[in-house]
Parts: structure tokens; sequence; C-alpha cells
């Protein structure tokens, strides 16, 4: 079974200080992460995880997001780029240090977006990566873009992508927070494409700087892709619970927000 794993940036980062890696945290669930892949042979997963206070920083002094034109603006699309990578590595050292198999695949040497919508990206490293038994690393990138020129591509936008290319079964995005919470501070247990209107309210935007919109955004964005692949279900769900990355990977528990089609 695919899987798709989301490490948030709010996580694995102090999104409200720069480049503040929580290297204590990551180093956990990549012993959680390991220790289902070898309990589960058959299990295959892709990670991905935020550029918390490394991008988001970056990009929101450029406004990387909105476009790139400039010489100011481009040289910031490479800072961007170069401290997203920055924080993967970080990433990547804690996975292989806990012996996941795990290949670093850069979004931004193939992305190619249109006015801020991912249009493609190539999928072929990621899909011989997983028949291998490897396990591909992606991230919160730069993008080229045909109208910005440049702009941003979330962690979710990716994995949107390559849902619709690749035999993903669910998709779990872990956060600093238990699931998504409604008006009263409760964890909503499902939203469905019909059920969003009742709780737009409560969904205000991550604590930090996170120039990709915030929780709404990222709920809206998978229950439109719940919408499209049958049978896909998503989950957001508590990352700083020592001891649930694992179960939620082996079927074994249900817990946080479930994002299910109607």
């Amino acid at each position: 079974m695919l899987s798709f794993v989301k490490l948030g940036g709010s996580l694995i980062t102090d999104k409200r200080i720069e480049a503040s890696f929580r290297a204590e945290i990551m180093a956990r669930l990549a012993q959680e992460i390991q220790t289902a892949l070898v309990k589960n042979p058959e299990l295959r997963l892709l990670i991905g995880h935020g550029s918390g206070s490394f991008g988001h920083f970056a990009a929101n002094h450029y406004g990387t997001t909105q476009g790139v034109h400039s010489p100011e603006q481009w040289r910031g699309f490479a800072e961007v780029a170069t401290v997203a990578a920055e924080l993967n590595y970080l990433v990547a050292q804690e996975l292989q240090k806990a012996r996941v198999p795990v290949w670093r695949i850069q979004p931004s040497a193939s992305a190619r977006c249109q006015d801020g919508k991912l249009q493609s990206i190539d999928v072929f490293p990621i899909k011989t990566a997983l028949e291998k038994g490897l396990t591909p690393l992606v991230y919160g990138d730069v993008a080229l873009d045909d109208v910005r020129g440049g702009t941003i591509i979330s962690t979710e936008m990716v994995f949107d992508y390559l849902a619709r290319h690749l035999p993903v079964k669910q998709i779990v995005l872990f956060g600093e927070v238990e699931g998504v919470y409604d008006e009263r501070g409760l964890v909503i247990p499902r939203i469905t494409p019909k059920t969003l209107m009742n709780f737009q309210s409560a969904l205000t935007g991550s604590a930090g700087v996170d120039v990709t919109g915030g929780m709404l955004t990222k709920v809206r964005d998978m229950l439109a892709l719940v919408e499209v692949i049958p049978g896909l279900k998503i989950r957001i769900i508590d990352g700083t619970q020592p001891n649930l990355l694992l179960p939620i990977l082996l079927g074994e528990v249900e817990s946080g927000t479930l994002l299910i089609a109607d």
C-alpha cells in the first residue's frame, strides 16, 4: 500500500523563529517511520515536508508566491530554493540515521506552474524509487511559472499532483495540532466537501509565517483531491504525540480529522 506522509513545517521547525530545526522531533518521527517499514514490508511511503521557518521567511520577504520578475526577486527566488533545500537535507539526515532508505527529490528541478497552479512535475524518479523499495522525499519548494515568472509550490500542491499519477490510498498530514478544530476548540472527526461550509469560520491561518495559506487552504485543497480519487482518505493528525505515527501507518488506530468524499 502506498501512503503519502507530510511532516508539517510547524512540526519540524518553529515557524516563529527563522531557520529553527526541531531535530529531536524529526529523529523520533524517523524512527517511527523505519519501524513501520520493517513491520510491514508491503508498505510504501512517499514523504514530504513543509518549509517551516526556513522557506517561509525568505519567501515572505521577497513576495515569491506573487511572482518573480525583477533581478532582486530572482535572487530571492534562488535564496528561497536554497533555504528550503537546507531543511530538506536536515530532514533526510535524520531519516538516514534511522535507516530509512530515503532519496531526496527536488521538486523545483522539474516543476512548472501556470499562474500559481502546478501543471507538471517529473513523476518518473518517484515511481522508480517506490518500485525499488526506496522512500522518496519531496518538500515545499519554488517553481518556474509561465505567468508569474516564479512562485512557491506547497507540499500539498506536490502531493495533489502526484496523487493523480500514483496509486496512493491514504495521505497523512502531521502538524502540531490534534486535527481541525471547530469554534469550541474541539477536534472535528470528519469533514467532507459538503460539510466544509459548516466549519469555515473556525479555520484560521496557521501560527507563524506561512505563505501557502494556512489550515483553510490545506483543507480545501485536500477535499478537492478526495473528490477526484475514489477511496482516498486524508487525515490531519498531531505529530507532537509520540508513538502515534507508527500505528497510523500500520492502520492500527484512527485519530485526528478525516477528510473524505461525501
